[in-house]
């Protein structure tokens, strides 16, 4: 083997390209009081840096990145970080706030999904039928997975609908991803300010004290010890890769036993997009299979570390963010520029009524630090949710951004039916119809469990 040979270094290479646009986003955001203010995530800002270079190089005729490495980063690597969020140990603390506002939290994000996807849907669907006769009829449902759930599976659907017809729908789909993180974090702020200068916001003061941290921060009871033979943060990684291993072996189950009962074309294409959700299931199992071991006193040790679970998942959304913006392909959005100016401009508004309302009925003690950390969330990440709450709450004291935790576990629950509906939408124009009326109809029942069901103590 040539080790000299670019084929040995490509990956490196490409990596390497990833990472140090990262690193000087950080540093130009540290560095820019501008750029800073903007509350902009250093691995956005990084992204559109990359994509910037990459079409600088590409007048001079090179190829700074490589496309197709990048779209599977971004597809691995949203199902790595959820499953290193899941394998997480969770105690009695975690749970504070109540389970039922955790419930209501997890209700409230999807029925943000479901508001979206119908306010996309109507736009794309009243385009194909008047100005865009060849826009792909389920374009629309591309705003819930850009704005709701961000670039990964704004790539995943993307490239399915891409699949089923939809020329250029990857891009079209990270693009209203990138645009979503716009909204969060600028039209968030400006929404901040003004309702600060009207007074209808109580900034809470930082605590001059800082945070102490003991060892038990880095390490829980029972852990495996620092001076073990084995690394921890190799432990890590081969619980979190053994369970991706395990999550490929049950998608091939699933998707076998789709193809045997005949509704294989509809849905296989869709799981496999969604395989974070999955990954994050086996991974619960796994957690679960662990603590009952433990208490059985069958496993000696505890094997997951939060804190290093949390940098790791930190890691791989970065990378995820990053690589996703990067390999947007301007060219694919030609013809589309409509269709992307209505869904994103229209489903912001939309999206912040909807949660102007709902989150007035679930968050009555602390109801602009919830509107603002759901708004953040379900236009751009969960975090850039916690980017706008710590402007109003840095020390977390109300209970929103333990809602945005519990509410995105509940939400894979919620949200499961959406693997279903995606599946129906990309079928053609009809089917695309017909899943408005399903998503109407979601929408209803959870706007009855956030709206109808009352806690039966204080706690909840």
């Amino acid at each position: 083997m040539d080790f000299s040979a670019y084929e040995v270094w490509a990956f490196i290479i490409q990596i390497g390209i990833l990472l140090a646009a990262l690193l000087f986003a950080n540093f130009l955001r540290q560095s820019s009081p501008p750029i800073r203010k903007t509350l902009l995530p250093v691995a956005v800002i990084g992204g559109f840096l990359l994509l910037i270079l990459k079409y600088v190089f590409r007048g001079m005729g090179i190829e700074l990145i490589d496309g197709p490495l990048y779209e599977k980063v971004v597809y691995h690597a949203i199902a790595l970080g959820f499953i290193a969020m899941s394998l997480r140990t969770t105690d009695d603390a975690d749970r504070a706030g109540g389970t039922l506002t955790g419930v209501k939290s997890g209700a409230i994000i999807v029925s943000s999904y479901l508001v979206q996807g119908v306010i996309g849907l109507i736009i794309t669907l009243a385009l194909c039928k008047t100005v865009l006769p060849y826009l792909f009829p389920a374009a629309g449902m591309l705003l819930p997975m850009g704005f709701g759930q961000g670039p990964g599976q704004a790539n995943n659907v993307g490239t399915t609908y891409e699949m089923a017809g939809f020329a250029g729908g990857r891009s079209f789909g990270l693009a209203v991803a990138a645009c979503g993180y716009i909204v969060a974090c600028t039209v968030g702020v400006v929404i901040l300010n003004i309702l600060r200068k009207k007074g209808k916001l109580t900034i809470r003061k930082e605590s001059a004290k800082e945070q102490e941290l003991s060892v038990g921060f880095f390490q829980g009871e029972d852990e495996l010890p620092v001076s073990d033979s084995i690394d921890r943060l190799s432990v890590q990684l081969s619980l979190i890769f053994i369970v991706y291993l395990l999550t490929y072996f049950v998608t091939i189950g699933l998707t076998t036993a789709f193809d045997a009962i005949g509704i294989g074309n509809m849905l296989n294409s869709i799981l496999w997009g969604f395989n974070f959700i999955i990954g994050s299931a086996v991974a619960i199992l796994v957690r679960v299979c662990f603590k009952q071991g433990k208490k059985k006193n069958i496993i000696k040790k505890q094997y997951q570390n939060n804190y290093l679970l949390n940098r790791i998942s930190g890691f791989f959304f970065d990378m995820m963010i990053v690589a996703g913006i990067a390999s947007i392909e301007i060219e694919d959005l030609k013809g589309l520029i409509l269709p992307f100016v209505l869904i994103c401009a229209i489903g912001a508004v939309a999206t912040w009524f909807w949660l102007s309302f709902v989150c007035k009925k679930v968050y009555g003690g602390y109801y602009y630090e919830g509107l603002l950390s759901m708004f953040g969330k379900m236009t751009g990440t969960i975090g850039s949710g916690v980017l706008l709450l710590r402007e109003m709450d840095p020390n977390y004291e109300t209970p929103a951004a333990n809602n945005l935790i519990l509410g995105s576990s509940f939400g894979i629950l919620f949200g499961a039916p959406m693997l279903v509906f995606i599946g129906i939408a990309k079928e053609g124009f009809s089917k695309a119809v017909l899943t408005v009326g399903i998503l109407l109809v979601y929408l209803a029942i959870l706007a009855a469990v956030i709206l109808l069901i009352k806690p039966k103590n204080k706690k909840d």
